[in-house]
């Protein structure tokens, strides 16, 4: 059996990211890319800047950041997540939730608009061990499914096939969020 190779490049920033992080849950906004890209954003918070692009943000407003997960399950994958770097439910105010919860409803509408999945996951992973690669900035996970999208390659080979590129996925959400208003 002639085995190939599958490259994945961008997943060693990820893997390195990790290293010396397991098992802590600490809530530090250092290193936070979500709190990064709100700072960043602060300055150059224009919707499709170069800023916005390059950190793969949709959205940039008072109730958060909404964007594209730079390490996808799927094409499409969005992370919804408040400004405050907090790790709990709890920690946030009743509105920082029900700002979170609309920017997770702005999130499926926009993959629903623009990807037209038959279903979607949203979820979150609290704390390392409950599978958060980024346990002290809670945020939520929408991942647009279609029937078949789990294929031999992830059941044999454990490996995920993403068919479009992170910056033609930005791209066309960008374009449909714009016509959303």
């Amino acid at each position: 059996m002639a085995h190939a190779n599958l490259w994945a490049p961008w997943r060693m920033a990820y893997i390195d990211a990790l290293v010396g992080q397991e098992g802590d849950d600490a809530p530090r906004e250092s290193g936070c890319f979500l709190c990064e890209a709100a700072r960043t954003l602060s300055e150059d918070a224009a919707a499709g800047s170069a800023a916005a692009r390059e950190r793969l943000v949709l959205l940039h407003d008072g109730r958060g950041l909404l964007m594209l997960n730079r390490y996808p399950y799927t094409n499409g994958h969005l992370l919804a997540a408040p400004r405050e770097h907090v790790g709990c439910l709890s920690d946030l105010s009743p509105r920082g939730r029900a700002d979170l919860m609309e920017l997770t409803e702005l999130g499926d509408r926009l993959l629903r608009a623009a990807m037209n999945p038959q279903g979607m996951n949203i979820g979150m992973n609290l704390g390392r061990c409950a599978g958060a690669g980024l346990p002290g900035h809670l945020h939520v996970h929408l991942v647009p499914r279609w029937n078949g999208d789990t294929n031999f390659m992830q059941t044999t080979g454990g490996v995920r096939v993403i068919p479009q590129a992170l910056e033609a996925s930005y791209g066309m959400l960008r374009e449909v969020l714009e016509g959303m208003g």
